[in-house]
């Protein structure tokens, strides 16, 4: 008998539900002027940002651990996959900060120390990373959720991927206490 109520009750409250949904928001005070939005197009933002200077000015003060994580940064055009490549270069009059272009998108990346050792530059302005690790690299943007470039590698790297493929490191937990018998 319960259940019956409670799905009567849920079925009398859906279409108020879906209405309030509908129903239109909240109009500003009326001061007899007719107020419009303009939506611009994201086409229209994307030029705007591709030709926007990077603002020279970060808030972000580099600490020691940071500029030793900058010298092991690589430098230079670097290949991708699916032709795709990202050119990275050090800014001369800010040290420890990067600009990297992808696409015709340009980052002002700057160090940021990691746990794992793992190079990581970050772009906070258009929430954007650089991870370097010893035999690839990868961008990715946090804002969309998704990689922009995976599978980079520097000459370095590319050397290192296939001596990894040639000699593969021992498993996690190869030669762990064998039982006793």
């Amino acid at each position: 008998m319960k259940k019956i109520a409670l799905i009567a009750a849920l079925a009398l409250a859906l279409p108020f539900a879906a209405s309030a949904q509908d129903a239109p928001k909240a109009k500003p005070l009326s001061t007899g002027k007719k107020v419009t939005q303009k939506v611009v197009p994201k086409k229209v933002i994307k030029k705007v940002e591709e030709k926007q200077p990077i603002a020279e000015d970060v808030d972000v003060v580099l600490t020691p651990e940071d500029q030793a994580v900058a010298a092991k940064v690589l430098t230079g055009t670097i290949k991708c996959e699916l032709g795709a490549s990202v050119n990275i270069t050090a800014d001369e009059k800010k040290p420890g900060y990067f600009t990297l272009m992808h696409s015709n998108v340009r980052y002002r990346m700057h160090p940021v120390e990691s746990r794992t050792g793992a190079v990581r530059l970050e772009d906070p302005r258009q929430q954007a990373m650089w991870l370097q690790l010893g035999n690839k690299s990868m961008l990715m943007s946090q804002k969309q959720g998704l990689r922009l470039a995976d599978e980079c590698q520097a000459d370095s790297q590319a050397l290192l991927a296939e001596e990894i493929k040639k000699n593969p490191p021992k498993a996690l937990f190869e030669g762990a206490d064998e039982p006793k018998k």
